[in-house]
């Protein structure tokens, strides 16, 4: 694989990359959803617009992107001690706004239950709340096929399969894209990516019952297409639900697949400069 586009900082005796963007005195933490195999790339198009405004920083959690790929327990609390050790790494302290996408809402959620002076705001971009794992049919198996193909080569004769969201809708370069290609090839249903898989109905557990963390919420809503397995009706009436139970939180709802930030880039930019305006 190529130089990573971040930094690499030793979390646990492995490498994990960062990428940080940007100044200002206020932080905002991009953080993948299940599978993305390309986080820093992924999020391109929505944190260049904002890092004239912020300081922007990507945690690639082991398994993805340019980090190690590892054998170790994928629990909420190692997950979440992982990204805190990468900041910490790179020089950076709290307190963040995190910006979640899809899986990874369970940890900032977590974030701020274990750590809520670490925490100033929650960005939700199409985020994951715990009530949609209670009845996902999640499959394992198939995700062991996608790590095998993608180990003997075999996803690099499937026309178009790396083309991801970022790249076909997003603003990424030419070489960016090459880039993300190649990634893909290489962290495809990793093995660290499926262990996450299956603890994430007990992760989801648990953050469900340390309750609905009070603090300023913004979350972007899909339309739930885009590979979620829900339809439109309940993949939107469970997250506006959850916020409603927060106070003062707010949310806007997206013509879009779960992607939000490879499609509404701009719309979501303007959105979060507005709603940090109001903290």
């Amino acid at each position: 694989m190529r130089l990573p586009l971040g930094q690499t900082v030793e979390v646990d005796g492995h490498n994990m990359s960062v990428y940080v963007e940007g100044t200002g005195n206020t932080t905002l933490v991009f953080m993948a959803g299940g599978g993305t195999c390309s986080p820093i790339l992924d999020f391109k198009s929505l944190y260049s617009l904002l890092s004239d405004k912020y300081q922007i920083v990507v945690v690639e959690k082991f398994g993805y992107g340019f980090s190690d790929i590892v054998d170790k327990s994928r629990d909420i609390d190692s997950i979440l001690e992982d990204t805190r050790a990468a900041l910490a790494g790179v020089g950076l302290t709290a307190p963040y706004v995190l910006c979640p996408h899809s899986m990874s809402g369970l940890e900032a959620l977590y974030w701020a239950q274990k750590y809520p002076d670490e925490v100033t705001a929650i960005v939700g971009l199409d985020m994951a709340v715990p009530e949609y794992y209670d009845n996902m049919n999640i499959n394992i198996p198939l995700m062991h096929i996608a790590k095998w193909a993608a180990n003997i080569g075999v996803t690099r004769f499937l026309p178009g399969i790396s083309d991801s969201d970022a790249i076909k809708y997003g603003t990424l370069t030419n070489a960016e894209k090459e880039i993300y290609r190649a990634v893909f090839y290489s962290r495809t249903a990793t093995a660290t990516m499926i262990k996450e898989t299956e603890y994430v109905k007990e992760n989801a557990e648990k953050v469900n019952s340390m309750g609905v963390p009070q603090l300023p919420m913004l979350l972007f809503i899909s339309n739930g297409s885009g590979g979620t397995g829900f339809d439109e009706e309940t993949w939107r009436r469970i997250p506006i639900e959850y916020i409603s139970q927060v106070d003062g939180g707010e949310y806007i709802e997206l013509d879009c697949p779960h992607y939000v930030h490879d499609y509404e880039y701009t719309v979501i930019s303007e959105g979060i400069v507005t709603f940090l305006l109001e903290q």
